[in-house]
């Protein structure tokens, strides 16, 4: 089969599919991906064609920017306005006419692209979604349900009250059920899934043992809020450089580690590393709360310190709190004291460990990209 990938958004929409494009061309598909170019290199570094579908500005100096906590409000209204209804209308002249010309068999696209979705359904082309947010409660019925509809009806598609095209075919999962918010808005199609497992883990980094024996830290505002977190990442350095841990922070390739002045041997700040090479020596993890952050501290069974900026971050926090893996500090009051405190409780409680361990040992269990590969099949066989 031919099949198509593609996502709306940055590296957190784009990473939730990559293994399962993975398992589809191992298993002897052809497949082309699709986004916008400043999602290019990775993509063809995992070793895919790739077709740019638009661009984003390219990224010019910029400076921090004062610290803006969305309200859920805010949130629900970006995703309606933003990807709703104006991505969704810049996207379709693009998608389009590529899907015409290289006429897939089945279409696969995270959650958030409802423009491949409705191009799928007017070229009578299966297609299949897949779940970049962890707790299923950013796309709503009454978040995304009226740009949809007004959008369908300009593209002469029936109208489709119950929002069967979100999952009309396959819906797919890569969270751990339990983590799924009670009120998330579910369709029967769709099913769980585990991204994939953590590989054998390499020798501790040198920061990593900077103080023999003690606990490692890793403190993260993931690859899109960073230039837009105020003072955050001070009080929180200030809150835990002084502990009796290692400690690692990333601040994004926009920012120079050299801003935050010298630190101690056992602190190390650096632009970006790859959190699957961190997340194996490490005792807790300090995040946003995106969803790629979150899913990867489970992943290692590891307890979070979330302060949730912006986006599904908040959504994130209040289930990570329910279930015991994390605690949660308020962006704009939190201090480097109740850093401080809230990463030494995690620490000392082991019950914060024990019900990421409970989740990790959840995701383990699940069906991995080659089920879902397997899926697929069976919906392009069914075509």
């Amino acid at each position: 089969m031919r099949i198509l990938f593609t996502c709306i958004g940055g590296p957190g929409h784009l990473n939730p599919l990559l293994p399962i494009s993975r398992a589809v061309a191992d298993a002897g598909h052809t497949v082309l991906w699709a986004a916008s170019d400043a999602l290019g290199g990775l993509v063809e570094n995992a070793g895919f064609s790739f077709h740019r579908l638009g661009s984003r500005p390219a990224p010019g100096p910029r400076k921090r920017a004062p610290l803006r906590v969305a309200d859920a409000e805010q949130s629900d209204e970006e995703v309606r306005e933003n990807f709703a209804r104006r991505a969704t209308r810049a996207r379709l002249p693009l998608v389009g006419p590529l899907m015409r010309d290289w006429k897939p068999d089945l279409v696969v696209c995270d959650e958030f692209d409802f423009a491949t979705m409705l191009t799928a359904e007017r070229l009578d082309v299966p297609h299949v979604s897949v779940l970049v947010s962890a707790t299923g409660l950013q796309i709503r019925p009454d978040v995304v349900g009226e740009p949809l509809q007004e959008i369908r009806a300009e593209c002469g598609l029936p109208a489709d009250p119950d929002l069967g095209m979100l999952g009309r075919h396959l819906r797919l999962s890569p969270f751990p059920p339990t983590f799924r918010a009670p009120g998330a808005w579910r369709h029967g199609t769709e099913r769980a899934l585990r991204p994939l497992l953590p590989g054998p883990a390499g020798p501790p980094p040198d920061w990593a043992r900077a103080r023999p024996h003690s606990p490692v830290i890793y403190f993260t505002l993931g690859t899109e809020f960073g230039m837009e977190s105020g003072d955050l990442y001070e009080r929180v350095l200030d809150g835990l450089r002084e502990m009796p841990v290692n400690l690692l922070m990333t601040v994004g390739r926009q920012i120079d580690p050299a801003e935050f002045g010298p630190q101690p041997e056992h602190v190390r700040i650096a632009q970006y590393v790859n959190q699957d090479e961190v997340l194996p020596h490490c005792d807790a993890v300090v995040s946003h709360g995106g969803s790629g952050s979150v899913m990867g501290a489970l992943a290692h069974g590891l307890p979070s310190l979330l302060v949730p900026i912006g986006a599904d971050q908040p959504m994130n926090a209040e289930r990570g709190k329910e279930l015991g893996v994390a605690l949660v500090l308020d962006a704009l009051t939190a201090t480097p004291v109740d850093a401080r405190a809230a990463v030494s409780e995690l620490l000392a409680a082991p019950t914060y460990r024990q019900a990421a361990e409970r989740l990790r040992a959840e995701l383990a269990a699940l069906p991995g990209p080659d089920h879902a590969a397997a899926l697929l099949e069976e919906v392009g066989r069914a075509r």
